[in-house]
């Protein structure tokens, strides 16, 4: 028999500066049952438009630093055709950044851990001059051990 597993928690994060910031740690803090589960995915939705989720490099500061560069250097703010300016020159970038980078990851669980690679981290990628506090829906499901 197996032994289904199944959790949502809502995870919500700090006002973060712009940029791209790990968050590994806190979403393993906020969901302490992944340790529960022998095999599994953690699904995670960032319920905003204008920031993003991404897994990538959990070492070098520099990685998240350029980044953010380049997001800035292929998404332009203060473009003549941008229409939706009504919270400022990074709004529409911000929404920009977004869709091209994405809201959502999907982690595979493994013996109670995310199987991220050695130099792998989640990361939310605040697009906003002042974003606030940004708001995750994780889903957990699994085989329990």
């Amino acid at each position: 028999m197996t032994n289904n597993f199944w959790q949502s928690e809502k995870i919500t994060l700090p006002a973060y500066s712009r940029g791209f910031h790990l968050i590994t740690d806190k979403v393993t803090t906020a969901i302490p049952s992944i340790k529960q589960v022998e095999v599994g995915l953690l699904h995670l939705w960032l319920q905003h438009t204008s920031a993003s989720l991404t897994v990538n490099e959990n070492a070098d500061p520099t990685v998240r630093q350029d980044m953010e560069a380049f997001c800035n250097y292929a998404v332009k703010e203060n473009l003549s055709f941008f229409q939706h300016t009504y919270e400022g020159d990074d709004d529409m970038p911000a929404h920009l950044k977004s869709s091209i980078l994405g809201c959502q990851v999907t982690i595979p669980v493994q013996q109670g851990r995310l199987a991220l690679g050695t130099w792998q981290g989640i990361m939310l990628g605040e697009h906003r001059n002042s974003g606030g506090r940004r708001t995750i829906i994780a889903t957990l499901q699994g085989i329990a051990a």
